[in-house]
């Protein structure tokens, strides 16, 4: 297995960033295998949506809908509503894995690796990518 780690900047605000490029020039000249993405943090996510027509910011808000940022968690630390941001990756789950071959991701048209950083409290996220020759 093949595995390296990259930093992401997300910032102070809750974020879905395209990690779509990172990824792909980590699987090139791979050929055909398996790559799996794994953010290491409690308070992250990744997802597989369209980027830059809405979607991202339409996931920001339906996770603010699912998951209000309030004082209804018992999770209590960091800033006003953390705890919601300990829940999220149950519904936006920590890690996924995406067929590669020849050297490509295999991705739909409008598909996009993000991550899901809801948390403004950690400005930087690791993001660990795994290849896995088929």
């Amino acid at each position: 297995m093949h595995t390296e780690v990259i930093t992401v900047r997300t910032g102070s605000r809750p974020v879905v960033r395209d990690i779509t490029d990172e990824a792909n020039r980590f699987v090139a000249g791979q050929g055909d295998g398996l790559l799996h993405v794994f953010v290491p943090h409690a308070t992250a996510g990744v997802a597989i949506i369209e980027t830059g027509a809405g979607s991202d910011d339409d996931l920001l808000r339906a996770l603010d809908d699912v998951l209000p940022a309030d004082d209804r968690w018992r999770h209590r630390h960091g800033s006003p509503g953390h705890g919601r941001d300990h829940v999220m990756p149950a519904f936006v789950a920590p890690y996924a894995t995406l067929p590669v071959v020849g050297g490509r991701l295999a991705l739909g048209t409008w598909q996009s690796i993000c991550l899901v950083d809801p948390n403004g409290d950690n400005t930087t996220r690791q993001v660990r990518f795994s290849f896995l020759r088929g």
